[in-house]
């Protein structure tokens, strides 16, 4: 006697419930398949969400076209400093992913300034400004730099305004981007307008997509660099949408940080537990932004992997580990919005303009 799986009687009606259980299985592996094969591969994905947003704006708060213009037409004009030859972009340039790939970047007369500056990219989404976070937004870290004698070396607010107001079309453009307020042109809002174009400075990475279910998008030796970089443990600080970016530690956490001369938020607070302690970077385009770390001191990227593991986790990785990090971190180069990065034709300068001051 034969045995059979079904019963013949029953032969039409198991049939069909068969043909339901397959379609079943081919329509969860064609919407959904992915997604739980990615969740199965890369079960630590949730500590890097929610997603890249489009923009930084708050909520409840929407950019004008004209106040992110206006924005951009700062960003990029020189005349707002004292020699007329450094803007925001200068350090913060657009087209190298927002940095100047320099150690310290050099301000008026050639002075350099005590940190690496940081990249532009993103900043708008981290917890506060500069390393040792001292600005509460991109709006307030906009206002620092024209005004610091060794960056842009402007000597005061009044001045920086008799600039702006030295110019028709500037003066049209605060206007049209401070339709409500009396008195438009304000240093204040011009922190404002510089802020609302920071705020579009997105760089979705090939990580995004495969955070979003594309199981592709990043190669076998990436996929394995991410498990690396989680399991060694560099998520416990550099975590969230954005790597980093939205907390405070200390540089040398198990071993001492080579450079102490810096002692990071301990300058602003005077706290001693804030002593060597400074903003956790964003990881997104690291492999575009070197040199490394706050003191600018290391050039490859390889080795602020090794370093950083040793220092803050007390581990040393091996050659292969590192590599495979540094593989994953790769990934994390977005592309940024080209059009909206070009730069602008700029208000024409009038005789009442200020000249440039060298000294």
């Amino acid at each position: 006697m034969t045995l059979q799986w079904y019963r013949p009687q029953h032969n039409r009606f198991q049939q069909f419930i068969i043909f339901l259980f397959v379609l079943a299985v081919v329509l969860l592996a064609l919407l959904g398949g992915s997604d739980v094969a990615l969740a199965d591969e890369s079960p630590n994905l949730g500590l890097f969400g929610p997603a890249l947003p489009d923009n930084f704006y708050p909520s409840d708060q929407t950019a004008s076209p004209e106040l992110v213009d206006l924005g951009r037409n700062l960003y990029f004009d020189k005349r707002l400093s004292k020699n007329q030859g450094i803007s925001c972009n200068s350090c913060h340039q657009l087209d190298h992913y927002g940095v100047d790939n320099q150690s310290f970047s050099p301000g008026h007369q050639g002075q350099l300034g005590g940190r690496n500056s940081p990249s532009v990219y993103n900043a708008a989404s981290h917890v506060a400004q500069f390393w040792d976070g001292r600005a509460e937004d991109v709006e307030a870290q906009a206002k620092g730099p024209i005004l610091n004698p060794v960056e842009m070396s402007m000597p005061s607010e009044a001045q920086v305004l008799q600039v702006l107001n030295s110019m028709p079309e500037y003066v049209e453009a605060f206007a049209e981007a401070f339709p409500q307020d009396r008195k438009p042109v304000t240093y204040d809002h011009l922190g404002q307008a510089i802020g609302a174009f920071e705020r579009g400075l997105v760089t979705p990475a090939p990580f995004d997509q495969y955070f979003a279910g594309d199981a592709a998008a990043l190669s076998p030796k990436q996929k394995r660099g991410f498990t690396t970089f989680v399991d060694a443990g560099c998520a416990q600080c550099h975590n969230g949408t954005y790597f980093g970016g939205n907390t405070y530690q200390k540089a040398g956490r198990v071993n001492p940080w080579p450079n102490q001369e810096d002692q990071g938020r301990y300058k602003v607070t005077g706290d001693e537990d804030d002593r060597m302690i400074f903003k956790v970077p964003s990881l997104r385009n690291v492999a575009q932004t070197g040199p490394y770390f706050h003191d600018g001191s290391v050039n490859s990227l390889k080795a602020a992997v090794v370093q950083m593991a040793n220092t803050q986790l007390g581990k040393d990785l091996s050659n292969r580990e590192a590599n495979e990090i540094v593989a994953f971190l790769e990934t994390l180069t977005g592309e940024p919005p080209a059009d909206y990065i070009q730069p602008p034709v700029l208000p024409i300068s009038t005789d009442s303009t200020p000249k440039a001051d060298p000294t």
